[in-house]
């Protein structure tokens, strides 16, 4: 999310080529380190200078802990930053299970723990740092945060589709843990599948943000359990879902306000988390079905970000390592905060692994 937006015309930044055949860069970890102080990320930044009145939350520590991990070789800036958003989370948890989203610069929380997408992206966080962290004591300390977690359930399909992320990256590393099995199943369950409509392919009458997890968790509840019917509808969420965000050849994401089934689709104001959202579940996507058409995908996620837009823009920042917070109709909005950082360097660190 963007504060006191800034804006500059549609044109080509920092020389960085649009177009999805440009060699994507390596992840960057610098912007992150500068919004990073020893308590914890904060959330948003004005251009690159952090904006320390906004203090931090659960939601962008935990999708920072996600990135931080995925990183098979660390540096120790890259470790360092792991450990210092995995004390934040067990910092922000509470004993049965619930976490706190919001902690201001005067250390302090602003409100109650609660099961929102913060519990949620909290769990996908600790599964995340469980299952491919190389450090040990890491390992061991958010799986057993996660476990505490895990026996919780949100009301909010989004929140579940995000524990249930987190549940899949646990099983990898421990295929016997049942609270995650069980959460991963309940997941699919709170997101659904869609109906017959062939013009609607979702199980909720409107899309709304990083919709692609929601596909992606049924993807997964459905390959873990051998249930084809599942894994298939959740396919099915998926392609349609692609099929929706591409123009022209390329990525043209739902806007901030979403889409209501019947309504008017909108272009302006696109988010990077969609695109990273999409980007990760096309992995998933390939992983579990061999199909390499889902890499396609990620290219043009890729891409997205390098300029291969609607506006034909680049989203980020070489000069800094931040992504930009949301593309409008007359550009990028400079601001690099978290969430947009965050997602770029989800996305680059899946452009490595393409063949």
């Amino acid at each position: 999310m963007t504060t006191r937006a800034e804006r500059h015309p549609a044109a080509p930044a920092n020389g960085v080529a649009s177009s999805a055949g440009t060699h994507a860069p390596a992840p960057t970890f610098a912007h992150l380190t500068r919004l990073t102080d020893d308590t914890g990320l904060f959330e948003h930044a004005r251009h690159a200078i952090v904006r320390r009145e906004h203090g931090y939350c659960t939601d962008d520590v935990a999708r920072g802990l996600v990135v931080a991990s995925r990183e098979p070789h660390p540096p120790a800036e890259v470790l360092r930053l792991a450990e210092c958003y995995l004390a934040f989370l067990t910092h922000a948890q509470d004993p049965d299970g619930a976490f706190h989203n919001r902690l201001g610069y005067d250390r302090r929380w602003s409100d109650k723990p609660g099961l929102g997408d913060w519990w949620g992206r909290a769990l996908w966080g600790l599964g995340t740092a469980a299952a491919r962290s190389p450090a040990a004591w890491i390992r061991h300390d958010a799986i057993l945060a996660f476990d505490a977690g895990a026996v919780r359930r949100s009301p909010a399909p989004h929140a579940m589709a995000f524990a249930g992320l987190g549940a899949a990256e646990v099983l990898r590393a421990y295929p016997d843990n049942e609270g995650a099995a069980d959460l991963l199943s309940a997941a699919a369950a709170a997101v659904g599948v869609p109906g017959d409509d062939p013009r609607w392919q979702w199980p909720h009458p409107r899309l709304t943000y990083a919709n692609a997890a929601l596909a992606e968790v049924v993807v997964l509840a459905g390959h873990r359990d051998g249930d084809g019917t599942l894994l298939a509808a959740g396919l099915r969420m998926l392609g349609w879902l692609r099929d929706v965000q591409v123009a022209d050849g390329r990525l043209s994401v739902l806007p901030a306000k979403g889409w209501q089934r019947g309504g008017p689709r909108l272009r302006h104001d696109q988010q990077p988390i969609e695109v990273a959202a999409l980007a990760d579940a096309s992995v998933t996507a390939a992983a579990v079905t061999g199909d390499p058409a889902w890499n396609a995908v990620v290219r043009q996620a890729v891409g997205w970000f390098l300029g291969d837009n609607d506006i034909g823009v680049a989203m980020w920042d070489p000069a800094t390592g931040g992504g930009y917070d949301g593309l409008t109709l007359h550009g990028p909005n400079l601001n690099q905060g978290a969430e947009s950082t965050l997602a770029l360097i989800s996305t680059m660190q899946h452009a490595r692994s393409l063949p």
